[in-house]
C-alpha cells in the first residue's frame, strides 16, 4: 500500500509539473510513513511542505492543489490535509482486507522487498581470536550479524557472511607457547607459568591431548627455556603482581620455544591449538544457527600476496613514510588523529596492515558495500581504516562499521560473574546450554546493537508474558491448536473467506499484519533488528488480547472461515519474523 499512494504522489507531482506549479528540473523526494494514531488515518506524506518553499506557495495550499491532482484509487477511502500540511490517507477497510490473502499468497516471502536487486554486501562478524572458545559477548555480535545479513537478504540484496580468522600474529603465539609450557608441565616440569600466557583449562586439555600422542619427545628442549631471557613479573605471595616486564617476558619465551623446538615443532603447538579451538567455534556457532559462506585467514594476506599489494599501493599513493626502522602510514594526512605503523622495526607487519590489506582485498572482489561488526571496543579502529581505503581510492563511505556494545548477565537481582583470575569465562556454549537457543538469540537483539545489554537470565527461560520470546511463540503455536481442533467434516476454504463479516477489532490486527513489510524493510534499512522483534512483541499482543475475547471457531462455518483466515495471516507474519531473527516458530508448547 505504501509503493501504491507512493505511485498516487508521483502522479499528482507531474501533473502540477505539467500545470508549471512545479519546476520541471525537480526529482520528486516522497516520503510516507504509518499514522501514529489510526484517527488521522492509515499513512501520512509530508510532500507538501517538502516542495512549498521552491512552489512560493504556503504547505497548506500546495497540499489543496496536489490533491486536486492525486488520481482516484478503490483503495483509498478517504485524504486529508492535517496540521501545517501533512496529506493524510484512509485505507479502504475491504482493500485493507485483501491483504490478508496476499499475506497467504506470498508465504514465507511475504514482507520481503527489491530494494537491494543486483547490489552485493559482504558483512564480517564475529571474527573473534581463535584463541578461547566464544564468550557471551561474541554471541551477541553473531546473534546481531546473522540476523541484519538475514534481513538484508530479504531485501533482495546478495550478501556474503564473512569470518575473519586471526590465525597470524603475537596472540597466537602465545597461545602455543602456553600450550608448550602447559605440555612440559604435564612431562614433570616445574616452573612459574607467565601470568600473561593462556591459563584456561582448555590450555591444558590441548596440551594433555599432544602429550598423549607425542609422548615426551619434545621435553628435552625445556632445560634452555628459561635462561637467558628477561626475569618473570615479580609477585608477592597472593600473587599480585609488584614488578618485571611482563611483556618482554612472554615475548621472550616465545622466541625461546621457536628456537629449542625448531620450525616443525613449534608448528605442531601452534596448528594443533589453532584448529583445535577454531573447530570449537565453529561447531559452537553452527548448532547457534550461524553459518558463514566464508572463514578468511589473515595468513592468506601474506600467502596470497595481497599484504604486500596493499603496502605497495599505499607507497605508489605517497601515503607512507620510514621512521627508526619502520613503515608508517600517513593516517593523518586521511582524518585520522595520528599516523600508524605498517611495518615494525623487526620487519613484522602490524594488525592494521592485515586491516588494510583484508579490506581492500573485500573491495577487490567486487562488492559494492561491506559491513564490518565490531566489539564496542574497537571504536577507535574505524577512523583509521577509513584512512587507508581513502589512501587506497575507495570511496571510505562504502564501509559501513556497527558496533556491538557487552553484555551483562544477570539472574533475577543477582549479576552472574563472567570470568576469574584462573582464566575461566562463561561461553556462549554454557549460555546457549542454560536458556536455549531460542532465547539467546531473541535477547541479543532486542536493544540497539550499540546500547548495553543486562540479559536476564530468569527472564528469558519463564513462561509468562513478560517473556516477550514465550509470548511470541506461544502465539503462534495457540494459531497452530485452533487449527488442529477443525472437524474435518466441516472443510475450510480461505480462499473463499468472507471478509466482510471481520469488524472493527479485527480491522486493528489487520492493520499490524500489513505494515509489516513496511517494518522489516525500515528495520533492514537501519540495521536495526530490535525493531522487528519489538513488532513481533507488539503483534503477540494485539492477537492475544483479540483470541482472549474472540471465538474463532463458531457454528457460523462463513465467520469461522473469515477468523481463521486471520489467524493464518498471523501465524505467517510471525513465522516469517522469527525466521530471519533466527529464532523457532513452534506448533504447540
Amino acid at each position: 500500500m505504501k509503493t501504491r499512494i507512493e505511485s498516487l504522489i508521483r502522479q499528482a507531482l507531474s501533473t502540477l509539473q505539467s500545470e508549471g506549479v512545479l519546476a520541471a528540473d525537480i526529482t520528486p523526494l516522497i516520503q510516507i510513513e504509518r499514522c501514529r494514531d489510526p484517527a488521522h488515518g492509515d499513512w501520512a506524506s509530508n510532500v507538501a511542505m517538502t516542495y512549498a518553499k521552491s512552489c512560493a506557495m504556503r504547505p497548506r495550499e500546495l497540499a489543496e492543489r496536489l490533491l486536486a491532482a492525486l488520481p482516484a484509487d478503490a483503495a483509498i477511502s478517504a485524504v486529508e490535509i492535517a496540521g501545517p500540511g501533512f496529506i493524510n490517507f484512509r485505507v479502504d477497510e475491504s482493500a485493507a482486507r485483501q491483504g490478508l490473502l496476499r499475506i497467504l499468497a506470498e508465504g514465507e516471502r511475504y514482507g520481503h522487498g527489491q530494494v537491494g536487486q543486483g547490489q552485493t554486501l559482504q558483512i564480517e562478524f564475529v571474527s573473534a581470536n581463535p584463541t578461547s572458545s566464544l564468550h557471551v559477548g561474541h554471541g551477541r555480535g553473531a546473534a546481531y550479524g546473522m540476523t541484519v545479513a538475514n534481513m538484508l537478504a530479504a531485501q533482495g540484496y546478495t550478501v556474503h557472511r564473512e569470518y575473519y580468522v586471526n590465525d597470524a600474529g603475537r596472540q597466537m603465539n602465545i597461545l602455543a607457547t602456553s600450550t608448550y609450557l602447559r605440555y612440559l608441565e604435564l612431562c614433570g616440569e616445574i616452573f612459574d607459568f607467565p601470568s600473561n600466557g593462556y591459563r584456561g583449562d582448555y590450555v591444558r586439555d590441548m596440551a594433555r591431548q599432544l602429550q598423549e600422542r607425542e609422548g615426551d619427545r619434545m621435553r628435552h628442549a625445556s632445560a634452555e627455556l628459561f635462561t637467558a631471557i628477561p626475569e618473570d613479573e615479580r609477585k608477592n605471595a597472593e600473587g599480585e603482581v609488584l614488578g618485571g616486564d611482563k611483556e618482554a617476558h612472554i615475548d621472550a619465551l616465545i622466541e625461546r620455544s621457536q628456537q629449542l623446538l625448531g620450525q616443525d615443532d613449534y608448528r605442531l603447538f601452534f596448528e594443533h591449538a589453532l584448529n583445535t579451538i577454531l573447530d570449537d567455534i565453529r561447531d559452537d556457532l553452527a548448532e547457534f544457527g550461524v553459518h558463514y559462506d566464508r572463514w578468511y585467514s589473515e595468513r592468506s594476506l601474506v600467502d596470497s600476496g595481497a599484504l604486500k599489494r596493499a603496502l605497495d599501493q599505499l607507497r605508489a599513493a605517497g601515503a607512507t613514510y620510514e621512521k627508526a626502522g619502520a613503515l608508517w602510514f600517513r593516517s593523518t594526512d586521511y582524518g585520522d588523529d595520528k599516523d600508524r605503523v605498517l611495518v615494525r622495526d623487526n620487519g613484522q607487519s602490524t594488525y592494521f596492515a592485515s586491516d588494510v590489506a583484508y579490506h581492500l582485498d573485500k573491495f577487490e572482489r567486487g562488492v559494492d558495500r561491506v559491513i564490518d561488526i565490531w566489539g564496542a571496543d574497537h571504536h577507535g579502529y574505524i577512523a583509521r581504516v577509513k584512512a587507508a581505503l581513502k589512501a587506497l581510492r575507495i570511496d571510505p563511505q562504502r564501509l559501513e562499521v556497527r558496533l556491538v556494545q557487552f553484555v551483562t548477565l544477570w539472574r533475577g537481582d543477582e549479576q552472574v560473574q563472567m570470568s576469574s583470575r584462573s582464566g575461566q569465562f562463561i561461553t556462549l556454549r554454557e549460555l546457549r546450554q542454560e536458556v536455549g537457543n531460542d532465547a539467546a538469540r531473541f535477547y541479543y537483539i532486542m536493544r540497539k546493537s550499540e546500547q548495553h545489554i543486562d540479559f536476564d537470565l530468569a527472564l528469558a527461560t519463564s513462561q509468562s508474558k513478560d517473556n516477550p520470546l514465550y509470548y511470541i511463540q506461544y502465539a503462534h503455536a495457540r494459531i497452530c491448536s485452533v487449527f488442529a481442533r477443525l472437524d474435518s467434516e466441516a472443510p475450510v476454504d480461505l480462499q473463499a473467506a468472507d471478509l466482510r463479516l471481520l469488524g472493527a477489532a479485527e480491522d486493528v490486527l489487520i492493520r499490524r499484519l500489513l505494515a509489516f513489510p513496511e517494518v522489516l524493510a525500515r528495520a533492514s534499512a537501519e540495521r536495526e533488528p530490535h525493531q522487528l522483534a519489538h513488532e513481533l512483541r507488539d503483534l503477540a499482543s494485539e492477537f492475544h488480547a483479540w483470541y482472549n475475547t474472540t471465538k474463532v471457531l463458531v457454528e457460523d462455518h462463513a465467520l469461522r472461515d473469515a477468523r481463521l483466515l486471520l489467524c493464518a495471516g498471523t501465524a505467517q507474519v510471525l513465522r516469517n519474523g522469527l525466521l530471519l531473527l533466527g529464532v523457532q516458530a513452534p506448533t504447540q508448547m
